[in-house]
């Protein structure tokens, strides 16, 4: 079973910013997409960014020039850096990966959530 661990959430005031880190563990097959997304209060969960296992990335248009993602393949890690929090970016925030022995049998796992708080 995957195991999947975050690290880097906090408070942050506006204009700040952060890096949050998810290490994958317990891999034997293949990892494919990675990527973030958050839920905030009373809000559906979205997508923030995502970056493919070829290295392509999508982000939501509201992190779009903020937010970069990355991703170390040798260390089973996804990256969000953060720039210029706003107040609105405050979430818990959900690491996600596609994980699998091949695309077609691959499914989606969740690390535990990490809160980003911006507020000054």
């Amino acid at each position: 079973q995957v195991q999947l661990v975050e690290s880097g959430g906090g408070l942050v005031q506006p204009g700040g910013s952060l890096r949050l880190s998810c290490t994958a563990s317990e891999i034997i097959f293949s990892i494919y997409a990675m990527g973030w997304y958050r839920q905030a209060p009373g809000k559906q969960r979205e997508l923030v960014a995502i970056i493919s296992g070829g290295g392509s990335t999508n982000y939501a248009d509201s992190v779009k020039g903020r937010f970069t993602v990355s991703r170390d393949n040798a260390k089973n890690t996804v990256y969000l850096q953060m720039n210029s929090l706003k107040p609105e970016d405050t979430a818990p925030y959900y690491c996600n990966v596609r994980y699998g022995r091949n695309i077609v049998l691959a499914k989606d796992y969740w690390g535990q959530g990490t809160q980003v708080t911006v507020s000054s």
